[in-house]
């Protein structure tokens, strides 16, 4: 399969690139600043020229989202919207955009995480955003078939730890490796609508 990963040269993105490259598919990686192709994806006119790089494809997978993390009462307007902008929005304007791009039986694996379910202290804009997305998926898929759409739902990586352990403290990691076996099954598989819960 031709396979657009967008957040490829990040530590989850890094992972999934490798477990699909050594099943034979052939990866396309996305980043801001670098990659087989540079795209600021939260902006709809930047997805719409990633698209007309990329050519054909047979799949989307999206292994990168930003989000503020900052208490309740110290959260603004525009932390929400930057949250949302960053993890939910460019994720669902990869969807609307791409269902042209992607082949008739071809797949979109979003991300969105524990948080949507295990809420932690200064998460809150993060929750709303991965719920936002899980919502979605399940709604798309009804519209997208053929096509399919699923979201991996991880906890945090092992590998991801010196920076965000402190906000997930006594939830148990999981190493990335194993979080790319999840963007495997939704992008081989043949369930849709689904979430791949990797906690």
């Amino acid at each position: 399969m031709r396979i657009l990963l967008v957040g490829a040269a990040g530590t989850l993105g890094s992972a999934v690139r490798k477990a699909l490259a050594e099943r034979g598919h052939e990866v396309i990686g996305v980043g801001r600043t670098g990659g087989d192709l540079v795209a600021d994806v939260t902006d709809p006119q930047a997805v719409a020229r990633l698209y007309a790089q990329a050519g054909p494809l047979d799949a989307v997978a999206v292994a990168a989202g930003d989000a503020v993390f900052k208490p309740l009462a110290e959260l603004t307007a525009d932390d929400f919207a930057a949250t949302l902008r960053g993890k939910t929005l460019g994720q669902l304007e990869l969807v609307r955009q791409g269902a042209r791009h992607v082949a008739a039986t071809g797949s979109f694996s979003l991300i969105s995480g524990i948080l949507t379910d295990e809420p932690i202290v200064a998460g809150a804009a993060a929750s709303a955003a991965n719920g936002a997305v899980e919502a979605f998926v399940r709604a798309a898929a009804i519209e997208l078939a053929p096509q399919r759409i699923n979201a991996v739902s991880p906890t945090v990586v092992e590998e991801s730890l010196p920076a965000y352990g402190p906000f997930f403290s006594g939830m148990e990691p999981v190493p990335a490796t194993r979080v790319a076996t999840a963007y495997i099954r939704s992008i081989e598989g043949a369930q849709t609508g689904q979430i791949y819960r990797v906690h």
